[in-house]
């Protein structure tokens, strides 16, 4: 199975959210995910692409060409009332709210965090779901703004990303 992971907002352009206490950036904590998770899913015997870049046309350009069978965003959740918390997994079709149901529930039973659901596009779409051939997720593993989400990936970061590992590993034999 070949994945493409997409670690969201390049750290030379956009930094994503930021945590207002520790300063914190979201392109910082996807892109250390994003590569855990390649790590992760070669080891499974995934071929894998990654490619962390705002020019998203690129971006799924690239995943396109490849022909990549899955396609994972990796990014941190952020909220103006810095109260909410949780993971929540986006998908744009059937097969891919296969794919986010794998993930999310892998995520929820490997780490003490608020199950938000596994969810179509917002309104408006998010580009990288609907630009891609491939089964496509978009993974908002926390809230980066919230500290007790922020501990969540300071502390438990790499059992989210194994989490979503054997979620995709999951959807693969399935």
């Amino acid at each position: 199975m070949k994945v493409f992971i997409n670690p969201g907002h390049d750290p030379r352009v956009d930094s994503g959210a930021v945590n207002p206490n520790y300063g914190t950036r979201e392109c910082d904590v996807v892109k250390e995910a994003g590569e855990m998770l390649a790590d992760y899913l070669t080891s499974a015997g995934c071929e894998v692409r990654i490619m962390q870049d705002d020019n998203l046309v690129m971006v799924c350009d690239e995943s396109n060409e490849w022909g990549a069978d899955v396609f994972v965003s990796l990014h941190c959740n952020a909220s103006n009332s810095r109260e909410a918390v949780g993971t929540e997994t986006y998908y744009k079709s059937f097969n891919g709210q296969r794919l986010a149901n794998y993930i999310q529930s892998q995520i929820i039973r490997s780490v003490k965090t608020t199950d938000r659901g596994v969810k179509p596009p917002p309104s408006g779409g998010l580009y990288v779901l609907g630009a891609t051939d491939a089964v496509a997720v978009l993974v908002e593993m926390a809230f980066i703004d919230n500290d007790a989400d922020l501990q969540l990936l300071n502390n438990d970061l790499d059992k989210i990303v194994r989490a979503i590992a054997r979620g995709v590993t999951d959807y693969e034999v399935a």
